[in-house]
């Protein structure tokens, strides 16, 4: 009999970074595409064998809860879902800070906790697609940077707390993707992805966390563009 292929959930998979994780992972794991998209995620999972989407509200406690709800076992759960947005401290409301933090770090630690359980029986992973504004916060982005500090303490915790699980922090540049576009309107620059990293590779940096040898854990793994 065949042994089951283990399973990944991934946030955010219906497009830029968390599109690609699934993608990379596709072929060693079965997968949960998470996000709000339904259609978007239909159409991934029909190009991936071995996956289904898991279309849920993160930011809703209750619709989390009962969506995790049967899964029972987890190896690897991968955050990709986030938001950025941009503004220096005078022109920030408090309701860009609130759905910052909603969504950035709160909906991530609620479903982590929510999947402790299938997680430690795994000895699963745990992999936070983090950014390089969660090491360095520059003016005009603090809200988003504060949000994405917040993340990266959540992981250091954690993995303090869960020594069995191993707990990936990624911190990328910038990336090429739907939301690099908006912060580059917002920066009133002309866009050029090609100065950017590739949504692959960020994928291959996580794929690389995951598949590390049983001895070896990658707590922080800061990627950047090349020139």
């Amino acid at each position: 009999m065949n042994e089951p292929r283990p399973l990944a959930l991934v946030t955010g998979a219906s497009r830029g970074i968390g599109a690609a994780v699934a993608r990379a992972l596709a072929p060693t794991h079965d997968l949960l595409l998470g996000g709000r998209d339904a259609a978007a995620l239909e159409k991934l999972a029909a190009e991936l064998p071995g996956s289904r989407p898991w279309a849920v509200e993160l930011t809703d406690p209750e619709a989390t809860a009962a969506a995790v709800e049967g899964i029972e076992r987890l190896d690897v759960l991968v955050h990709s879902a986030g938001v950025g947005m941009l503004g220096t401290v005078a022109e920030t409301p408090p309701e860009t800070w609130r759905r910052q933090f909603d969504v950035n770090v709160v909906a991530v630690a609620e479903l982590t906790r929510l999947l402790l359980p299938a997680l430690r029986a795994a000895d699963g992973d745990v992999v936070l697609v983090n950014s390089g504004s969660g090491l360095v916060a520059r003016a005009g982005w603090g809200s988003y940077a504060a949000s994405k500090f917040a993340l990266r303490a959540f992981g250091d915790a954690l993995r303090a707390e869960e020594p069995a699980l191993r707990v990936i922090s990624v911190h990328p540049g910038r990336v090429d993707t739907d939301m690099q576009r908006d912060v580059v309107a917002h920066e009133g620059g002309e866009y050029d992805g090609s100065r950017f990293l590739r949504p692959e590779s960020v994928a291959a940096a996580v794929l690389a966390g995951v598949t590390a040898s049983p001895d070896a854990h990658l707590t922080e793994i800061v990627v950047r563009p090349r020139g």
